[in-house]
């Protein structure tokens, strides 16, 4: 008899549990909503090679010109003038993105005497120059919905 009244108390607070966990009201739950950036990039010089997508968030990440800081990096195909990459799964938060058409798939920035001789891009610039030097912070948005980039090429 004492068995069968602690199985019918266990199963008792089993429902219970179950019951109280199904009415939760969310507080102190974390949100674990991802979402897609699309990052995209017109106007390049040419179609060679391709073109190398970095994404950034943490302050101080860029400029980072031998692409160790990043936080996700992928290469994307030229079709005409134009690229397009996809980064899924990414959580709310501020990001900051930084292109190089890689024209000679070396994955590194080919230099002439110190300016870049391929295309770079950051989100959020128009030009670059030395009083508008890239930063994570002028650079960076908001993800907190599916979102797309367009990325400006600037040939030096």
């Amino acid at each position: 008899m004492l068995i069968i009244k602690k199985i019918v108390f266990l199963a008792g607070m089993g429902a219970a549990l179950f019951l109280l966990s199904a009415f939760q009201t969310g507080k102190g739950k974390k949100d674990n909503s991802t979402f897609s950036l699309t990052v995209k990039v017109n106007d390049l010089r040419n179609n060679k090679g391709d073109v190398l997508v970095a994404l950034y968030n943490k302050k101080g990440s860029i400029p980072d010109e031998k692409f160790k800081n990043y936080f996700r990096i992928t290469t994307g195909k030229i079709s005409g003038d134009s690229s397009e990459v996809i980064f899924r799964n990414l959580p709310a938060g501020r990001y900051a993105v930084s292109i190089l058409h890689d024209e000679d798939r070396n994955g590194k920035i080919k230099k002439g005497f110190i300016l870049p001789k391929e295309g770079v891009g950051f989100s959020n610039y128009k030009k670059i120059n030395l009083s508008n030097r890239p930063s994570f912070g002028k650079a960076s948005f908001e993800l907190q919905k599916n979102l797309t980039v367009l990325v400006k090429i600037i040939y030096l």
